[in-house]
């Protein structure tokens, strides 16, 4: 049905800093707020056509006729009436909280709308949420009509056969709708399970080709325990981890490999990785592997790499050089450039780029030193970033004012 987005860790619960409508004090009008992230752990659950369906027959059928009715024919009437009306809202009720309460995409956060286009599919999830509000739609309609028909009986007998009639119209047309339900169920599901990332908590986003040893890296800096396989595109979704450090808590986060290709060329578990840096506030780790274990040609690392660099170059920054333990053991593979850039970064890597092994233990002392180091600087920046937004919202404010 999907391709889900994965989180390998617990979910980060935000405040109530962000709401979808604020009152501007001045003069009482709404403002109308893009939602911060976090809105898919809002969602409500998904009850299974099954029980909603379940749950509505066993409530419809203990509607009592109205009290005071001493004619037989219009007691049933009264009763098939109102247990029809009954059946029709448990039925359609909870369609139209889940169509009130999924968030619409339009007020989600960049970050999500890319995560919602990149794991369903452009429209489908408008497309599920549409299909069970036609179901609602339905539901009311059918049921009015059969409460109308209901109570126009003019004997016990014909009230109990259109009761019997409009109940099976009634829960036919619901369970030839509830494929729409099981299709939210899914996405609920999906929805869950992707990863909070708190844009207030300093993250750590590791990017790189496939297979260079970003999985191993985040499991030791972080939290996280993603799957390590010496395959690429191991990672099909964005994994989160926690380090903890001077008693300060910061994000970790594991993106899908790079390949060497033109953006509007990229898969989407690629995009997945560039929705992260282009939406979220991180600092970069980017992990090379000169070795070429990780099957992808130096020269298609170094390509892929300063395309990354030149595009979001304006971020904080660490460049590793992974599995240095394989560098004086593998048969370099044939060269032939003529850029003396591309050489030298064959030879060395970036320009103060760490070395580090994680089977041998190589760097990675020195690694979780400069990690930490980054992360504080990225706290300075969210902290400079926040008093730059209380700022302008106290110009904004003023100028409201005067």
């Amino acid at each position: 049905m999907c391709r889900r987005v994965h989180s390998a860790t617990s979910t980060v619960s935000l405040d109530d800093r962000s709401k979808a409508e604020l009152t501007d004090g001045s003069n009482g009008d709404i403002v109308h707020k893009s939602e911060m992230v976090g809105a898919f752990q809002r969602i409500p659950m998904v009850m299974p056509a099954t029980d909603i369906l379940m749950s509505a027959q066993r409530k419809s059928r203990n509607v009592p006729p109205t009290k005071g009715i001493t004619n037989i024919a219009k007691r049933e009437r009264n009763k098939g009436a109102k247990q029809l009306d009954a059946l029709m809202k448990e039925l359609s009720v909870p369609l139209r909280t889940y169509t009130e309460n999924f968030p619409r995409r339009r007020d989600l956060h960049p970050y999500e709308r890319s995560l919602i286009e990149l794991t369903f599919g452009e429209g489908y999830y408008e497309k599920v949420l549409g299909r069970v509000d036609a179901l609602r739609k339905k539901i009311n309609s059918v049921g009015k009509q059969q409460a109308s028909v209901c109570a126009k009986s003019l004997t016990k007998r014909e009230a109990e056969e259109r009761l019997t009639e409009g109940r099976k119209e009634l829960e036919e047309v619901f369970q030839r709708g509830q494929h729409a339900i099981e299709d939210l169920i899914d996405v609920a599901k999906a929805l869950r399970s992707m990863p909070v990332v708190d844009p207030h908590i300093p993250t750590l986003c590791l990017v790189g080709s496939p297979n260079v040893g970003k999985s191993s890296l985040v499991r030791i800096l972080s939290t996280g325990k993603p799957e390590v396989c010496s395959y690429p595109f191991t990672t099909r979704g964005i994994l989160m981890g926690h380090i903890v450090s001077n008693h300060e808590r910061f994000q970790v986060t594991d993106t899908p490999g790079l390949l060497t290709r033109h953006d509007d060329d990229r898969n989407n578990i690629e995009r997945l990785t560039l929705a992260v840096l282009s939406y979220l506030p991180i600092a970069v780790l980017y992990v090379h592997d000169l070795s070429e274990d990780c099957g992808t040609k130096v020269a298609d690392q170094y390509t892929t790499y300063m395309h990354i660099k030149e595009r979001f170059g304006d971020r904080l920054w660490i460049n590793v050089i992974s599995k240095c333990d394989l560098l004086d053991k593998v048969v370099p593979s044939s060269f032939d450039c003529d850029d003396d850039e591309v050489r030298r970064y064959r030879m060395f890597g970036p320009e103060d780029a760490i070395r580090v092994s994680v089977q041998s233990q190589i760097g990675t002392g020195e690694l979780k030193q400069r990690v930490h180091h980054l992360l504080t600087s990225q706290m300075a920046r969210i902290k400079d970033s926040k008093s730059e937004d209380g700022l302008q919202g106290s110009d904004s404010t003023v100028r409201r004012l005067t």
